[in-house]
């Protein structure tokens, strides 16, 4: 499909808070250390392979996305180096076992996530980003070492739903 045949759906950005995000993970802020593990840490899945923990250099991609993706085998965390905020739009993992279960547009919402602050995204959570401005920014990401190359699994908008999103700030 053309892009200029595509419907452009704009996404309000809200604030995170842990009430908000917890349908697609947890937001995970500052704990005093030696603070016992809680429903308020990473709750990770990294049991399916060989967790790797990596910082990506990523290039400006623009506001505009006609993907999203999801990883069946594991968690995923990410946070921002340098502490700048960032944005991602995310969809609630439902049937996560399910190879052809595809997310709902309508239930698609977009976060910005504080600089100071990280997520984890559930098994199976649909997402699209991290997105930012700048014509570069770096990672942190939490996976597995073969998460990109056999855990990537990709609902395409434009192709199955005939629309775009664009992160509207």
């Amino acid at each position: 499909m053309e892009t200029q045949s595509l419907q452009l759906i704009e996404l309000e950005v809200l604030p995170i808070t842990r009430e908000n995000f917890q349908p697609f993970g947890t937001l995970i802020g500052f704990a005093d250390d030696g603070q016992p593990f809680d429903a308020n840490d990473a709750q990770l899945e990294l049991h399916r392979g060989t967790p790797r923990f990596y910082m990506m250099n990523l290039p400006e991609r623009g506001l505009i996305f006609r993907q999203i993706t999801r990883h069946l085998q594991v968690t995923q965390c990410l946070a921002a180096v340098g502490g700048k905020p960032w944005l991602i739009a995310v969809a609630p993992p439902i049937e996560p076992d399910n190879l052809a279960a595809m997310p709902d547009p309508s239930s698609i919402c977009a976060f910005e996530i504080p600089g100071d602050r990280a997520i984890q995204l559930d098994r199976g959570t649909w997402h699209a980003g991290p997105y930012f401005t700048e014509p570069s920014r770096a990672f942190f990401n939490l996976e597995l070492t073969d998460t990109n190359q056999v855990d990537h699994h990709d609902c395409h908008l434009d192709r199955l739903y005939g629309i775009q999103m664009r992160f509207k700030k």
